[in-house]
């Protein structure tokens, strides 16, 4: 197995079939409503930028076992996208292999070159996933956005997807998300970057979103890796036992969706041991205020 940087920081899992024991791994996950709906879901889901992989069995059998372990310890959002190669067809397959449809949230996003747009593009969607509902569909970047969601709002209509939603990646986008937050109101959901490293969006984008009563999905949660070059070789602080976390990836992670705006954090998921590590942000203790501050003034520390 190879070994990253997340594995030199303190993941407490001992093998990659998860074999160790996370501390309140036992408790039951915590859940977020989705405002429009009330609907619950964990605060932790999985994202699937490089799940784009052939057919052979032997490059899917890992993240079938990732799916299928996600889905077993309760886990419910997955987030993919037209423009993650072959995710959305590797998820396809494997979520019908596993007979596991009715226990996932699935999530996925528009063509994000524009060459498949609005009616066109959603059939794509549809085939790929091999499912007849997409619980949320997203407008890539905003590309297209006034096309996309006029097409999407009449597939809502008709039942084929649950909620509608548009996304960014990078703080450059932030001013465009703002305004489509305000002139939208088909939106059910957003999605953006947020971190410890990357504290941004609570500025005005948080905020926005929960005045206007959508959910939030934060990608990018550990700082595509930076956050835990940063920490590497250091121990976790021995107050972060108060929050329940057991590894610099739920100490990241508890932070996020403490945020009483935020709904789900989506980190990229290829490993077992990965997902039993990120729903332990999903259980016990959760992040208060002054903790939130503490957790800050110890990341700012560190630059």
């Amino acid at each position: 197995m190879t070994i990253t940087r997340r594995d030199m920081v303190g993941l407490s899992v001992a093998s990659a079939l998860g074999l160790g024991t996370l501390r309140a791994q036992d408790a039951p996950l915590n859940y977020k409503t989705i405002p429009g709906s009330g609907e619950a879901v964990p605060p932790v889901g999985i994202g699937t930028i490089r799940w784009g992989v052939g057919s052979a069995e032997t490059v899917r059998a890992p993240l079938k076992a990732t799916l299928r372990l996600f889905a077993e310890l309760g886990g419910r959002i997955v987030d993919t996208a037209a423009g993650y190669g072959t995710s959305e067809v590797v998820i396809g397959d494997l979520t019908a292999e596993l007979g596991i449809r009715s226990d996932l949230f699935l999530a996925t996003k528009t063509d994000l070159r524009g060459q498949k747009i609005a009616l066109e593009g959603l059939k794509d969607r549809f085939g790929r996933l091999k499912t007849e509902v997409i619980d949320l569909m997203q407008v890539h970047n905003l590309v297209n956005i006034e096309a996309e969601l006029a097409e999407m709002s009449v597939w809502k209509a008709a039942g084929r997807i649950r909620y509608l939603g548009a996304t960014i990646s990078t703080q450059n986008q932030f001013a465009e998300m703002e305004r489509a937050i305000d002139r939208y109101d088909a939106l059910d959901f957003v999605q953006l970057n947020y971190s410890l490293g990357d504290r941004k969006a609570a500025e005005r984008l948080l905020p926005a979103a929960a005045d206007r009563g959508l959910a939030v999905l934060i990608n990018v949660p550990f700082g595509s890796g930076r956050l835990f070059d940063m920490v590497e070789g250091q121990d976790l602080p021995d107050w972060a036992s108060e929050i329940d976390c057991a590894s610099w990836a739920q100490f990241f992670l508890k932070y996020i969706v403490s945020h009483p705006a935020v709904t789900a954090a989506i980190p990229g998921t290829r490993r077992e041991q990965y997902v039993i590590d990120n729903l332990g942000a999903a259980r016990g203790a959760v992040p208060d205020a002054a903790m939130r501050r503490r957790q800050e003034q110890f990341f700012d520390s560190l630059v």
